[in-house]
């Protein structure tokens, strides 16, 4: 049973050693091309080595010619010319009042007026808390006779002095015992205005002023006023970006709830906080409504001086072998043959702003000849073939075949 397989396999390798070691002779048996002669066999062994080589390097040479002539890759760019982009940093922060004050007593008394409710708007110079003037008008009193007394006594002095019948010494007594006396009449004055407390500035009651019947003392709190008008927004600022904000620049502001505020930038730290290496900055704007409220949360956005950047389409960005973002345009840009040809470069790029029109960068030489179809099919350095993009329409863009057989060829 087992001698159908032997047999089959001596057939198998007869035939695959005549196919391979004497293909001529079973070429010429199955007519398919006749038996070299005899006497050809000597010339050809002869003659027919050095024919070989010369028709291998022959062909050899077609070959490198025809791969010589291969064309170039083509790609499509697009001349980009640096504009002015108005930049803006971006801050996260909060809004403040712009004046916070705990009015304080400045002396001591009992409250004998009746309390402000908190909310509400009052006036600079408005009274807030009124205290027992208690014994404060007698005193006041009492230092205005005396320095009435005090006049009297000058004025005599001084005539006496002038007629020679008194000495100067006396006169100047006079002279400081009436200035003794206006002093006193100050400080009662003022010792009596303290009894009355008042706004330091127009604004918000914060909370109720002092309970009637309290009794208060010097540096106890009467009430908080806050100021509203004009609106504080507060952010932080990195130190790599610091320097692009300058006082007065126009900032945008938006509030969690989606209103908007505009204002100017007033103050900008010189000090860095030591925790966050983070430098303060301030924006007013306006508030007539006292709409907004101190505390809450905004992204400012601060206008920076304007520079110079590309607008590309986003589909123009690449990677390079390394991962980094950037562009892929063409140096050296010459005439060869009627066709434009130039050298492939990577410019690496940071981008500024995302828009609908395109990503606005810088990185890139002005001008710049960006690849913006077949960048993905060429490497930094090598040749191609130009054609312009004239809009965007894509006029002069590689074909399917093109850009496969770009693919094909490895970039």
């Amino acid at each position: 049973m087992r001698i159908l397989p032997i047999i089959t396999a001596v057939l198998v390798a007869g035939f695959l050693y005549l196919l391979v070691f004497e293909r001529d002779a079973l070429d010429a048996f199955t007519g398919r091309r006749e038996a070299p002669r005899a006497g050809e066999t000597a010339s050809a062994s002869a003659a027919g080595a050095p024919d070989d080589a010369t028709a291998g390097a022959a062909e050899s040479a077609k070959k490198g010619a025809a791969e010589g002539e291969k064309p170039l890759i083509r790609v499509v760019v697009s001349r980009s010319k640096a504009r002015p982009l108005e930049d803006m940093v971006l801050l996260r922060g909060q809004t403040e009042a712009a004046h916070d004050v705990a009015v304080m007593a400045e002396t001591s008394g009992r409250v004998i007026g009746e309390p402000l409710s908190k909310g509400a708007l009052v006036e600079e110079g408005q009274i807030l808390c009124r205290l027992d003037p208690d014994v404060r008008p007698a005193r006041l009193a009492e230092a205005r006779a005396r320095l009435e007394e005090a006049r009297i006594n000058y004025t005599a002095a001084t005539r006496l002095k002038d007629a020679g019948f008194t000495s100067r010494t006396r006169a100047t007594a006079a002279k400081a015992a009436l200035k003794s006396a206006e002093a006193a009449v100050a400080a009662a004055e003022a010792e009596l205005a303290r009894t009355e407390i008042r706004a330091p500035f127009s604004g918000l009651l914060e909370g109720d002023t002092a309970e009637l019947g309290a009794l208060l003392g010097p540096g106890q709190p009467c009430a908080t006023v806050i100021d509203l008008d004009p609106i504080r927004l507060v952010g932080h600022v990195p130190e790599t970006t610091v320097d692009r904000i300058r006082p007065g620049a126009r900032a945008l502001a938006r509030l969690t709830d989606g209103r908007t505020l505009t204002g100017q930038v007033s103050f900008i730290s010189r000090r860095a906080d030591p925790l966050t290496r983070t430098f303060r900055v301030e924006v007013e704007a306006a508030n007539g409504d006292m709409a907004v409220r101190a505390g809450q949360t905004a992204e400012i956005l601060i206008e920076t001086e304007p520079r110079p950047a590309h607008l590309v389409m986003q589909s123009a960005l690449t990677l390079n072998d390394d991962g980094a973002l950037g562009l892929r345009i063409v140096e050296g840009i010459t005439e060869s043959e009627g066709t434009p040809r130039g050298i492939v470069r990577f410019r690496p790029v940071r981008i500024l702003r995302d828009t609908p029109e395109g990503v606005w960068l810088t990185g890139l030489p002005d001008p710049a000849e960006v690849i913006v179809r077949g960048q993905e099919y060429v490497k930094d350095g090598v040749p191609v073939e130009v054609a312009r993009s004239v809009d965007g329409d894509g006029v002069g863009a590689p074909s399917e075949a093109e850009e496969a057989e770009a693919a094909g060829s490895g970039g």
